[in-house]
């Protein structure tokens, strides 16, 4: 019997550890996996040492043919990316690893080059900082993009172009009108409008209110911001029946706020008209 257990936690520590090619079996591990790619080694051990206190998994390296074999190693979360680098350059690596993956990147850029910025973006980085930047911006734009890229699986491609009705309520993603089951229309401010359309994109769902900044606002977001408590007050003051006991858009304690209705969506025939 005790052979028989030792071998049992033998093979569970063999699957836990293991990574099948054929995607069987998979490590499971909650740590994520950061890899970041300069030219800098004083940058890179720097950044380094810094995630890893945070507690990130950090891989680094010098140029692009290296970043490839991590990538076709192992898994990695996002990649923070340098612009200027030895043979390919940041932006040649950013559309190749996009054009076959969707993990995030984040590009550093040289101080003032807003074109390269822009390229980058156009290139399909989720974000960018500009050099010379503090530690504790990287760590908070890694933690930003990681919640982000974590709930847009959920979201479909035309959520941003669609109807989607709830609770008697119809929302126009596309000209931003909220409408009530008798017909009348409910403004809406921008905030109100983008709180809305992240919730009902991600009903049943709880989010804390650092994805739901990121979900509403992007990177305008900044860390620990929490007027988004505000946002859901006026919020339910307008969809609520009584918005001293919310049943739509509840809160969770230690959590964030939950999206309760069910939410069916249904696509814009075409850009003006249902």
């Amino acid at each position: 019997m005790l052979q028989t257990c030792r071998q049992q936690q033998s093979v569970t520590r063999f699957l836990a550890g293991t990574i099948s090619r054929h995607g069987i079996i998979r490590a499971v591990s909650t740590t994520p996996h950061i890899l970041i790619v300069d030219d800098d080694s004083e940058i890179r051990d720097l950044l380094g040492r810094f995630l890893d206190k945070h507690g990130l998994r950090v891989t680094t390296v010098g140029e692009g043919r290296a970043m490839q074999r991590v990538l076709d190693t192992g898994r990695v979360d996002l990649v923070v990316l340098d612009l200027m680098l030895p043979g390919e350059d940041g932006l040649t690596l950013c559309r190749n690893l996009r054009a076959r993956s969707r993990i995030p990147v984040i590009m550093l850029t040289a101080m003032g080059e807003e074109t390269d910025r822009i390229i980058g973006l156009e290139m399909g980085a989720d974000d960018y900082l500009s050099k010379p930047f503090n530690p504790r911006e990287l760590l908070a734009r890694i933690r930003a993009v990681l919640r982000r890229a974590e709930l847009e699986p959920i979201v479909g491609t035309t959520d941003r172009d669609s109807v989607l009705e709830f609770a008697g309520w119809t929302l126009d993603t596309a000209s931003r009108e909220l409408q009530r089951a008798d017909g009348v229309m409910m403004p809406l401010s921008g905030g109100e409008f983008e709180l809305l359309a992240a919730f009902a994109m991600h009903p049943k769902r709880i989010l804390s209110r650092d994805q739901l900044l990121d979900l509403a606002r992007g990177r305008e977001a900044q860390p620990f911001d929490r007027s988004i408590d505000v946002q859901v007050s006026r919020l339910r003051r307008k969809i609520e029946p009584d918005p001293q006991e919310p049943v739509l858009i509840k809160t969770v304690r230690n959590g964030g706020y939950i999206f309760t209705p069910t939410v069916r969506r249904r696509p814009r025939l075409d850009g003006s008209e249902e």
